[in-house]
């Protein structure tokens, strides 16, 4: 089992709750969100947000608390072989509560299908009980580069979502 290396990033101004499956391998070298280069999460956010794309982890930091967004993952252990979200299996969900409880979370996006699968899965309707309807989950495109069919142009569209 590998545990999830790194905690959450959110404040009491997070307006919105951005959730991946399970940080990658480069993920957990780096011991922060979308450390691989060629994930286009960064890129996307920037744009769509219509901000400087971030470089640094203290830019990344700074750029997601300044527009509200909280960032963790629905996974907080599993098995995984490398970074394939194919592969995780005995997954144990991250504890939601404390972003929720402490954010003014208005509504929760998963970036990619696995991600989406398992929030349904573990967490979604448990939340939605408490919470109400902003804990139901919009599943995004993953910005992952191995979903090489959306364009950073169409995944940039599909993710403006997040700014109504």
């Amino acid at each position: 089992m590998i545990q999830h290396p790194f905690p959450p990033l959110y404040d009491k101004n997070s307006g919105i709750l951005i959730l991946g499956s399970f940080p990658s391998v480069k993920s957990r070298e780096t011991a922060f969100f979308y450390g691989h280069p060629q994930n286009r999460f960064w890129k996307v956010l920037s744009r769509v947000l219509e901000a400087p794309l971030p470089e640094t982890i203290a830019e990344k930091r700074e750029f997601l608390l300044s527009h509200g967004v909280a960032l963790w993952d629905v996974i907080a252990s599993c098995e995984i072989r490398g970074s394939s979200d194919a592969s995780i299996r005995n997954a144990i969900p991250n504890d939601l509560t404390k972003i929720l409880d402490i954010g003014k979370i208005r509504q929760v996006y998963v970036n990619g299908q696995t991600a989406g699968r398992l929030y349904r899965k573990y967490q979604e309707e448990p939340l939605c009980s408490v919470y109400g309807e902003c804990a139901r989950a919009i599943v995004l495109p993953s910005t992952s580069p191995a979903n090489a069919a959306w364009t950073l142009d169409r995944l940039c569209d599909a993710w403006s979502i997040i700014r109504a």
